[in-house]
């Protein structure tokens, strides 16, 4: 009896159904395919491949958020940090076995984003998909510029993609077993994502409020929710403990998001932003939508989906911020594009679908590659980004560039690092002794950081968000080098500032193209003192 329950549960429904939408329903399968190992592990090498190549041609080198990680890592202080640690921890990691290279920081998130395509076959698969569907999920996975640029950059965003995606998962697999033992999972996940990004509880809340409202709330009267709960708030500990020590940041850094950046995000611009970045693929996202919210068991991952949605459209969130719902919805809009070909009673038509689903995906994905992975060198780049979406080469704060801004982000850095180097370089022997060098931003301070001890830099200070709390270092700051820092702000803590040149980059966003080189003697006060003046955390809550 059990084995033809199994086999029952392997096969299709087929009883009686009158009516093509019914036939429809009850050709569903009603439990996972086989796994296609060979179609995922193949995908898993053509996604890392274009990542490995993309990284040895690439032209351009280190990107601004990436040099703020690399330096989180080295100050990294597990239980007090304003971020959440796990970028950090990587990064030491890093640091400590493959180095930190832009080839390491190319190829190590492209694993993080091949899980991404092993997990929406996967999906596919616990959905009935067929080998056609899981390699169809992967294949869309692979070709979304999307997902190729966030497997591009050291940043925390694939791995907040993962955190969402195995959670997603988690669902499906306790919809389809109520295997209570998924519980378990979905917790590791909601913790991981804790040391991830905040970001998480978007997801979170969703999930709540599905669980809520469906008949699954059955699921509250047993242990196994509340110790998922449990999971993720102790996996989370050292993002929470960090924003309780150090007087939550995150809720600065929130509203300065929201003041300087998601101001500018419109309604009709978010959903209009989920097209250009899955291109014809967001169809079978749609379909992939409707297929598991049509399916009762199912119901909750589609509501958490529907739910993180809507909450990122009040909160006014990037169009990026929805990513991590993906490669579960193209996994189950793969069984569904799967299913209708299935429909065609000619085997040749079938063949035609399939392989025309194919030919649409993988042509888009190869005219939306120069977007995804930087391997164009910047002038063919502007005059590619010319022809696509405005969007693409929009800043964060509506500023038009001739480069999407994510690769302006990566140019100009060492040029910067060799200016400040000839500046102190050419101070005399005892005012170098003691000189402090000064960034206006963290992209600078940790480009000098990265870059610097290979040209006799010491390590920069910048007082601005998490480099703030790096400190201002031991030297009381007689001598200043700094570099971005406008002279009115120089001259509140110097009795003496003077010009010593510009540089010049005409690829960076508008406001880094010519940045200015000071030398500053006769402080007024020593920058111990002055440090505290300029807690980001005192000027948010004066609303300054």
């Amino acid at each position: 009896m059990r084995g033809s329950e199994a086999l029952r549960r392997q096969s299709f429904d087929v009883r009686p159904a009158k009516g093509l939408s019914r036939v429809k329903s009850a050709m569903r399968p009603t439990g996972p395919a086989a796994l296609a190992l060979w179609v995922i592990v193949a995908a898993v090498v053509v996604k890392l491949g274009m990542h490995l190549v993309a990284a040895i041609i690439t032209p351009y080198g280190i990107h601004r958020d990436e040099f703020l990680y690399l330096a989180m890592g080295e100050h990294l202080r597990l239980w007090k940090m304003d971020f959440p640690p796990a970028i950090a921890i990587l990064a030491q990691l890093m640091r400590h076995t493959v180095g930190v290279s832009v080839g390491a920081l190319r190829m190590v998130p492209a694993f993080f984003s091949a899980a991404l395509v092993v997990f929406s076959a996967l999906s596919a698969r616990e959905l009935g998909g067929g080998r056609y569907a899981q390699a169809l999920a992967a294949l869309m996975v692979i070709a979304c510029a999307a997902f190729m640029r966030s497997g591009a950059l050291f940043q925390p965003v694939v791995l907040d993609q993962l955190a969402w995606t195995i959670a997603l998962f988690a669902l499906l697999k306790i919809g389809r077993t109520e295997d209570p033992r998924w519980w378990i999972v979905l917790g590791f996940a909601g913790g991981f994502g804790l040391l991830v990004k905040f970001s998480i509880g978007i997801i979170g809340v969703a999930v709540l409020v599905a669980l809520i409202v469906l008949p699954e709330r059955r699921w509250l009267g047993t242990r196994w929710p509340w110790l998922a709960a449990a999971i993720a708030l102790v996996a989370g500990l050292p993002s929470i403990v960090g924003q309780i020590r150090t007087g939550w940041p995150a809720i600065l850094y929130a509203r300065e998001l929201g003041a300087e950046q998601l101001a500018h995000v419109s309604v009709g611009g978010f959903l209009g932003s989920q097209v250009e970045m899955l291109g014809p693929a967001i169809v079978l996202a749609l379909a992939g939508l409707w297929e598991i919210a049509s399916r009762a068991q199912f119901r909750m991952a589609a509501l958490s989906c529907i739910g993180a949605l809507l909450l990122l459209l009040v909160l006014h969130g990037k169009g990026y911020y929805l990513l991590p719902i993906y490669p579960v919805l193209l996994g189950a809009g793969a069984v569904w594009a799967e299913r209708v070909s299935d429909y065609l009673a000619h085997r040749r038509g079938q063949i035609t679908v399939r392989a025309a689903l194919v030919v649409v995906i993988v042509a888009s994905g190869a005219l939306a590659l120069p977007f995804g992975l930087p391997v164009l060198q910047p002038e063919k780049m502007a005059r590619y980004a010319a022809f696509g979406p405005g969007d693409a080469v929009t800043t964060n704060t509506g500023q038009t560039l001739q480069l999407p801004q994510d690769y302006a982000d990566m140019l100009g850095w060492r040029e910067r690092v060799e200016a400040v180097a000839r500046v102190y370089d050419s101070l005399p022997p005892e005012q170098r002794a003691k000189a402090v060098i000064a960034a206006d931003n963290y992209g600078e301070a940790g480009a000098i950081d990265y870059y610097g001890p290979a040209l006799g830099l010491p390590h920069a200070i910048c007082a601005c968000g998490s480099y703030w709390f790096f400190g201002p270092g031991e030297l009381p700051g007689e001598v200043l080098v700094s570099i971005g820092v406008d002279e009115s702000d120089l001259r509140v803590l110097y009795g003496d500032v003077r010009s010593v040149g510009r540089v010049d980059l005409p690829w960076s966003v508008p406001a880094e193209r010519n940045v200015s080189l000071h030398v500053a003697t006769e402080p007024v006060m020593t920058l111990q003192q002055f440090w505290p003046r300029v807690d980001p955390r005192a000027a948010g809550r004066s609303g300054e």
